[in-house]
């Protein structure tokens, strides 16, 4: 008989979950998916039942890992809260299964999970985009995603500033005194914004609250938090300007409303073809394991350091579209083609 489930709670989570660790296995798993091996990774997009009567959704989202015996599925709960609200936004819980016999071998508290992983691939489509020199991130969202890409940004990269907004100036302070170091509150998206390097957006909004005509050339967005069909952070302009990076391209299209409201649509349908590889310039294949990909003269992703041609016009990182697609192709190695202005995968 099998050995009762072992139950690991969010203190032990933040005890033993790090990002030193955490990043490189991401970074692994994130390049197996990319291959669409079955053998090495079977991530369906997610399953999504809504809660109506509490503006919510419950998410369940499997995996299976073969070669490394991998089987578990994370349920997570997220709403759309009015600002202000005290509720959590979000509430998950990961369960690992044993494949060969179907039990339960483990119950973890997913808050922490959740919140460092998506942190963890934002910064990691920024290690691989992000141009070089990089000096000022901006926020926009005050909640727990903002804290965690605020943590991991700022331990990755050498920034000289950081700008926070958030649709209420309560928020806005409150997330100023938590974070423990520099950074600071703007009144306004746009005061944000203006002449940052990177921004992350993590506000569960349902109306665009960043539009093109703020964002300089070269700048790298992470997108985090329209994650349905019907939400939206960033605008059409900035979208359809962009070269768009995606790991998942059923994901994309069936859960990123930036995606889909946008009328952003895939340069490539090829089997196993992530079309962001368009925007990769000059880079050497055996090189891309580690910095590569220069997208963007407004690069809502980022330059390589191995281009010597012109940028295409945007790159946008996606998260809620899980996005690593160009990322996990640029891991595991592939021949580079030749840039287009906007691509999507």
């Amino acid at each position: 008989m099998a050995e009762p489930p072992a139950v690991i709670w969010k203190h032990e989570v933040q005890r033993l979950l790090q990002y030193g660790d955490l990043v490189p296995r991401l970074e692994e798993a994130l390049g197996k998916f990319s291959t669409r091996d079955s053998a090495e990774v079977i991530q369906p997009v997610r399953n999504i039942l809504p809660l109506q009567k509490h503006h919510g959704f419950l998410g369940s989202m499997p995996t299976y890992m073969e070669n490394d015996g991998v089987l578990c599925t994370k349920l997570v709960c997220f709403y759309h809260r009015d600002a202000g609200s005290a509720l959590p936004a979000t509430q998950a819980t990961v369960i690992l299964l044993d494949p060969e016999y179907g039990n339960v071998k483990a119950v973890i508290d997913g808050e922490e999970v959740t919140g460092m992983r998506t942190a963890a691939v934002s910064a990691i489509s920024a290690k691989l985009l992000m141009r070089p020199g990089a000096e000022v991130l901006a926020i926009l969202g005050t909640g727990k995603q903002a804290l965690t890409h605020y943590h991991i940004f700022t331990e990755m990269f050498p920034f000289k500033e950081v700008r926070v907004w958030s649709r209420t100036s309560q928020g806005a302070e409150r997330f100023c005194r938590s974070v423990g170091g520099p950074v600071r509150a703007c009144v306004s998206v746009e005061e944000a914004v203006r002449g940052a390097d990177a921004i992350v957006t993590v506000t569960g909004s349902t109306e665009p609250v960043l539009f093109g005509r703020w964002v300089k050339a070269g700048a790298h967005v992470a997108a985090v938090g329209a994650c349905r069909p019907n939400w939206r952070e960033l605008d059409d302009a900035l979208m359809k300007e962009a070269v768009v990076y995606s790991d998942s391209r059923d994901g994309a299209m069936q859960e990123s409303g930036d995606v889909i409201l946008s009328g952003v649509r895939p340069l490539s349908t090829r089997p196993g073809d992530a079309a962001g590889v368009r925007a990769v310039t000059g880079c050497e294949p055996s090189r891309c394991r580690s910095r590569c990909l220069r997208s963007s003269e407004k690069s809502l992703t980022g330059p390589s350091r191995h281009t010597e041609r012109r940028p295409p016009s945007s790159s946008l990182w996606g998260w809620e579209s899980k996005t690593p697609w160009l990322l996990s192709w640029c891991l595991t190695g592939g021949k580079p083609k030749p840039a287009r202005r906007e691509v999507f995968s």
